[in-house]
């Protein structure tokens, strides 16, 4: 299990309260807003993925079922798993209001606000990696293994079973004092560690996520069909975007936000204290559509090299740029872009390039702009 499987001496396993309050404060201290611990006991969350898979909402994430119960049953991915450490950590790289005005310029590329920064995965498994070596030098070496989205691990279950938070109508973490911007990582352990207690859910009436959303993903409260989502569309997805779903995705080229953006929760959202979340990369919290699209493939992997981002590839990230020009108003700088590209080597990009193009030649025949109205697709 992890490094090592031996377990702590027997003069700790009197003291394991006591040892849960020094995890809480070492993981402070290492820069997490929150620590909790739960048991590995998630029928309950088991019961709703599988209902969730069973109605197909995964969409080509196949890995969702690819690891069967493993995901549900911590101790069949890593044995002699007894709890899970959860931790969370802010991310919010700038104040609400500047998003909101990047989403609201059509000429600008809106990169959801957890990618502006440095790839989460590295900065959180190290940080885990660091408490997890702060636990065995306090009490010995002990079995565990760090995850941080990497692996067959249900996260928000196991957090807001540790009490770090509940789960939203729109199906994220949200917490009373720090809304729903941070990241999720966990250690799995053999300490026999006592659990913390999860917390009551405080959405109420309110169901402003699920009329925010573009593409009327969150199908019913709790629900999400990533099919519709925008974050599935230009992050998971591989192939074309629905050409229906197309002028509902805006100017969003990697993510959405806009579940988050008006939850009441998050006017208690933290700006982050780690400065690799901090600071943004390469202007992308103010880039436009044109400036984007006129990255060559060299450029792209330089610049993204350390973020997000890159893992969705050179292509994508044009197909998804297409779909925002083809969004945007017309302009001289836009449709000079579109048609530089009218002729791309990847069938992916010309495809979605020619559909932005035939938008604008619509618009221009027609001498107005159609609204399509919130989740009408």
């Amino acid at each position: 299990m992890g490094a090592n499987v031996t377990s702590p001496p027997q003069s700790v396993e009197s003291a394991w309260p006591e040892l849960a309050v020094r995890i809480a404060q070492w993981g402070r201290e290492l820069g997490f807003g929150a620590i909790g611990i739960a048991d590995t006991d998630l029928h309950e969350a088991e019961a709703g993925l599988d209902r969730w898979l069973a109605a197909g909402y995964h969409g080509e994430m196949d890995y969702m079922a690819r690891h069967g119960t493993a995901r549900s049953r911590p101790a069949e991915l890593v044995p002699d798993t007894l709890r899970v450490i959860t931790a969370r950590m802010d991310y919010l790289p700038e104040p609400l209001a500047a998003a909101r005005a990047a989403l609201a310029d059509p000429a600008r590329a809106y990169v959801s606000r957890y990618a502006l920064g440095r790839d989460y995965h590295k900065v959180l498994r190290a940080r885990l990696a660091r408490l997890a070596a702060r636990i065995a030098d306090d009490i010995g070496p002990f079995g565990y293994r760090v995850f941080t989205d990497s692996a067959p691990v249900l996260e928000g279950a196991l957090a807001a079973k540790s009490g770090l938070g509940w789960r939203g109508k729109h199906t994220l973490l949200l917490t009373r004092e720090a809304g729903s911007y941070f990241f999720l990582g966990e250690i799995y352990t053999d300490l026999p560690l006592p659990t913390t207690d999860p917390v009551s859910a405080h959405c109420g009436s309110c169901r402003a996520c699920l009329d925010a959303c573009p593409t009327g993903a969150i199908v019913a409260p709790y629900e999400l069909d990533a099919r519709r989502c925008i974050s599935y569309l230009t992050i998971e997805l591989h192939g074309p975007i629905p050409e229906a779903l197309r002028p509902l995705i805006g100017n969003r080229v990697y993510g959405c936000d806009d579940c988050q953006l008006v939850c009441p929760w998050n006017r208690y959202a933290s700006l982050a204290a780690e400065s690799d979340f901090r600071t943004v990369r390469h202007g992308l919290d103010r880039a436009t559509l044109v400036e984007l699209f006129a990255w060559t493939r060299d450029e792209f992997d330089s610049r993204m090299a350390g973020s997000a981002i890159r893992r969705i590839g050179y292509e994508r990230w044009l197909r998804n740029l297409a779909v925002g020009l083809g969004n945007a108003p017309a302009s001289p700088d836009v449709m000079t872009a579109l048609a530089a590209r009218a002729d791309d080597p990847s069938p992916l990009v010309r495809e979605h390039v020619q559909w932005a193009l035939a938008q604008h030649a619509a618009t221009a025949r027609d001498g107005v702009t159609t609204h399509i109205p919130r989740g009408s697709a």
